[in-house]
């Protein structure tokens, strides 16, 4: 058995997830399929590419990470593979893939030549991505369907850092999760640059806003209704409102820039 895991933003109202898990199942009745989530922001390929990169690594060796977050489906954009000390990584050629892959070591990358039938112009998880995943799980003659490319001629995607001066960080959104937590691309130790600790009161800022901010341990330090931030479970600084949503009380959603400093 070999798993498969399918991260995409198509949404669960569609058929679209299903007919991917079809084609898998024809090709590999006994791949394991495991939805990482089809709730990726419509393509935003940074958000794509940080839940991948905190998520893959839990999933076993040689687990099959497909991604089909893909605004450029049906133009010049290459279907890649890439093969890391691990994992295998199935996806559109837009960098999506990159930071979790790089992070695990990559070994070869190929480009998908093999058509399995004539793929439409729009959906490339169905026709290209799905049945590429499945044929690698089935064991299949890899040199029948990808050819080796160079690692250089990859779309690389860095996932966005903080910019930090004169205590002063300027951070970006990168997801918001079902309760509206906002997850930042700020992390512990760019808080401990600027002497901030836990227990501290901040300035955060955002489009024409400013409002201070606690940074604690968790949920359950502040009343139900308060707004506070606090180093998550991806070891990133999280905005969160106890009971409530962050996202909705404060009008943030990914892609969005903040500012954060110690409030004195």
């Amino acid at each position: 058995m070999r798993i498969i895991t399918l991260t995409t933003d198509f949404g669960l109202k569609d058929p679209y997830v299903a007919q991917m898990k079809a084609v898998i199942l024809r090709i590999c009745p006994e791949a394991k399929i495991v939805d990482i989530t089809h709730e990726v922001e419509p393509q935003n390929i940074m958000q794509a590419a940080f839940l991948l990169k905190v998520t893959y690594h839990w999933f076993p060796e040689n687990s099959i990470h497909v991604v089909v977050v893909d605004p450029g489906v049906g133009t010049a954009r290459r279907p890649i593979v890439i093969r890391t000390r691990r994992y295998w990584f199935v996806g559109p050629d837009n960098g999506v893939l990159y930071p979790a892959a790089a992070s695990d070591g990559i070994k070869a990358t190929y480009e998908i030549t093999k058509k399995f039938w004539k793929p439409s112009h729009t959906f490339h998880g169905r026709d290209i991505f799905a049945p590429t995943a499945a044929y690698i799980a089935k064991g299949g003659k890899l040199n029948i369907i990808l050819r080796e490319i160079p690692l250089n001629t990859i779309v690389k995607l860095e996932i966005s850092k903080p910019k930090i001066r004169a205590g002063v960080i300027e951070g970006l959104i990168l997801h918001s999760d079902n309760f509206g937590n906002l997850i930042t691309n700020i992390r512990e130790e760019d808080l401990a640059n600027i002497g901030i600790k836990v227990g501290d009161l901040l300035q955060l800022s955002f489009k024409d806003k400013s409002i201070k901010i606690p940074f604690l341990k968790t949920f359950g330090d502040v009343s139900r209704g308060k707004t506070l931030c606090f180093i998550d479970s991806y070891g990133h600084l999280e905005i969160a409102v106890n009971m409530g949503s962050a996202r909705q009380v404060l009008g943030l959603k990914p892609g969005d820039k903040i500012t954060l400093t110690k409030f004195s």
